[in-house]
């Protein structure tokens, strides 16, 4: 038996017994952006009482409900650079962000920082007022993490639901079947079954279906095919909870660029947008030019079969253009246009 196999089969084991404990809560997590790409299923047991799960559910918005990090260093264990060093972030509720950047510029790393499957080196991350290093079992319940990469436990799907659901006090199951559905994937049973594209599409669904405050997607596209893509988007946007603020961490913008209303470019250790679409929309226009129209005003462009995609100054007496985001995020990174 391997390692892998072997720390999977613990994993069911531990899951198994830990159910059957009055008043013990499980989350099920994926410990998977490690520098030597390891994909251990990690479970953490949380215990609480039954009376603290109804007050969580019960929890009122506060001017806390925001994501904050507050200088923030982080390395990976026998990296020669650091991830981040005296980052800073605030990202406030209500919205569905596009957190966007290069491989390699943090994405992940903050994702998993935020959901405290890493901790910082220096400084602090906040969920709604609770540090995610603490791992606090209300904090952990108030997020789900949908990671790049991950392993899905080798039993049915109604197992696996019945062992998450007790964590996640606004799991809804008219939710999950309709995501299933919407997937075209009504009839799951056996987890074992699925190719990794099915199992993509199974555990988006949990994720949307357990109504969490927040809900952190990495990389959400990558594996599915164009029609797939298509679904996601609209799966996303009919069953996404009034409440949950969704960030989603991509590399293939054109892919988010319907669903998102805020954009956060980084750099690792650099913001190099922090800025809605209404704001980058009031500042740049997008727009399709031939050779002759090219002018001194214009900040970026990109040649097409149509001519040339420029990005200029915003004219005040001009409506509003569409954001191209692919184009945008191009400038931004190449330092052509700033926020």
């Amino acid at each position: 038996m391997d390692k892998e196999q072997g720390q999977g089969q613990l994993t069911v084991y531990l899951t198994t017994f830990l159910t059957n404990l009055v008043f013990t809560r499980i989350f099920l997590c994926q410990n998977l952006h490690r520098k030597e790409k390891t994909h251990t299923f990690a479970v953490y047991y949380l215990s609480s009482t039954l009376q603290q799960e109804n007050n969580n559910e019960l929890k009122p918005k506060t001017d806390k409900d925001m994501i904050e990090v507050q200088n923030l260093s982080f390395s990976y264990p026998g990296a020669s650079s650091k991830v981040f060093d005296g980052f800073q972030l605030k990202l406030e509720s209500g919205h569905t962000y596009g957190l966007l950047g290069r491989n390699g510029t943090g994405k992940s790393t903050l994702l998993y920082l935020a959901s405290g499957l890493l901790r910082p080196k220096k400084g602090h991350l906040y969920i709604d007022g609770m540090e995610s290093a603490q791992r606090d079992p209300l904090m952990l319940s108030r997020i789900f993490l949908v990671p790049e990469e991950f392993s899905l436990p080798e039993m049915s799907l109604q197992k696996y639901v019945s062992l998450i659901r007790p964590f996640y006090p606004r799991f809804n199951e008219q939710v999950l079947n309709d995501c299933l559905s919407a997937f075209e994937l009504p009839d799951v049973r056996d987890l074992r079954q699925l190719s990794m594209g099915q199992k993509k599409k199974v555990f988006m669904s949990v994720a949307l279906a357990a109504g969490t405050e927040w809900l952190l997607m990495d990389e959400p596209t990558n594996g599915l095919d164009i029609p797939s893509k298509a679904t996601f988007r609209q799966v996303v946007a009919k069953n996404l909870s009034d409440d949950t603020t969704l960030i989603i961490s991509t590399h293939q913008v054109h892919d988010v660029e319907q669903l998102i209303d805020h954009v956060v470019i980084l750099d690792q250790s650099r913001l190099l947008c922090d800025a809605s679409v209404g704001e980058i929309t009031q500042r740049y226009s997008f727009e399709t030019r031939q050779a002759n129209e090219m002018s001194n005003e214009v900040l970026y462009a990109e040649p097409s079969l149509q001519g040339n995609n420029v990005i200029v100054p915003h004219a005040a007496n001009e409506p509003e253009t569409q954001l191209n985001l692919e184009m945008f995020f191009s400038a931004v990174t190449l330092g052509k246009i700033q926020m």
